[in-house]
């Protein structure tokens, strides 16, 4: 009979010895600050749209930005709470201070229940806009993290909802109209992301950490991120061409968008299915020069043609 001998690991452990104590790091880990470029590239886009660009706008954006990144900073703690026990078979989610043991449940309530009490501030002395979009992005994640994570295509539905809720809020923080393409974009365009997360988790962990990977398989997932691929390009481009205040612009920024935009796609889905990547969308976008690059592109095209329409003045100094 053979004999198996205990190594003394507890399951999940490497066998690595245990990192020294960061507190001050440890704690700025759990609001996960990197993830704060979610809010910072959505919230702004709603300039394009509004009706004038003054301080109050500006600020007004500004007190969005803030209210949705303390909101994020809630659920990722309150999620990393949540999730500890899991996490710590993760291969890289074990690594999270809360899972690893170097932020105690009891602190991490404490940092979550002090962000709470800042963005109740925030609220209670933001402008007088509505603000139920980022209370709802609140109640939503706490669905999420209780039972909609747990079923598949809800789950990565719950979260493509949360970026469109960011659009939501900048369009009632300014006042503009909202631009329903736009919306529909963004949604689909987190969709995407979403659903790349999901099959670089079934290609790795699978249903053992994420129970709703169940619903999932590799070949569903590689439909769904054709099909999103597809809805972002056309409500994107829709979006420039009848939604967006480009005129008399709209047609041209259409065009000169779409190369750009479609690499930026590409090499997305070129990551996800070729590379195996996929499994942090922000810091893998962020960090990609090809992506960075295309981005930048539909920044400078975008960026000169809003310009051109809000200030007519400046086409004058242009040859012809």
């Amino acid at each position: 009979m053979r004999v198996i001998e205990s190594t003394g690991r507890l399951p999940g452990d490497s066998g690595e010895p245990p990192a020294r104590a960061r507190p001050v790091a440890d704690l700025l880990a759990l609001v996960r600050p990197a993830h704060a470029a979610k809010t910072l590239l959505v919230v702004p886009v709603v300039l394009a749209d509004a009706p004038a660009w003054t301080l109050d706008t500006l600020a007004g954006l500004a007190w969005a930005v803030g209210a949705f990144i303390l909101a994020g900073a809630c659920v990722y703690i309150g999620n990393d709470v949540a999730d500890r026990h899991r996490d710590r078979f993760h291969p890289v989610k074990r690594h999270r201070p809360v899972a690893a043991g170097r932020v105690s449940v009891r602190t991490a309530g404490l940092c979550c229940v002090v962000l709470l009490a800042l963005l109740a501030m925030v609220v209670c002395t933001g402008p007088d806009r509505p603000y139920w979009p980022v209370l709802t992005y609140l109640g939503l994640n706490v669905a999420y993290s209780r039972v909609l994570k747990h079923i598949p295509l809800i789950d990565v539905g719950t979260i493509a909802l949360g970026f469109a809720l960011r659009v939501l809020q900048g369009y009632l923080t300014v006042g503009a109209r909202v631009a329903e393409w736009l919306l529909v974009a963004v949604f689909s365009m987190a969709l995407l992301l979403a659903i790349g997360k999901r099959r670089q988790e079934l290609l790795g962990t699978g249903a053992a950490h994420r129970p709703a990977l169940r619903g999932y398989t590799v070949q569903l997932a590689d439909q769904l991120l054709l099909l999103t691929c597809v809805l972002t390009t056309v409500t994107g481009l829709m979006h420039l061409r009848t939604d967006a205040l480009l005129e008399p612009y709209g047609q041209t920024a259409m065009l000169l968008c779409t190369p750009p935009a479609l690499f930026v796609l590409f090499r997305y889905l070129q990551v996800v299915l070729v590379d195996g990547g996929g499994g942090d969308p922000v810091r893998e976008l962020l960090a990609d020069r090809g992506i960075a690059v295309a981005g930048l592109a539909l920044a400078v095209v975008l960026g000169v043609t809003i310009l051109l329409t809000r200030y007519p003045v400046l086409a004058t100094a242009i040859p012809h």
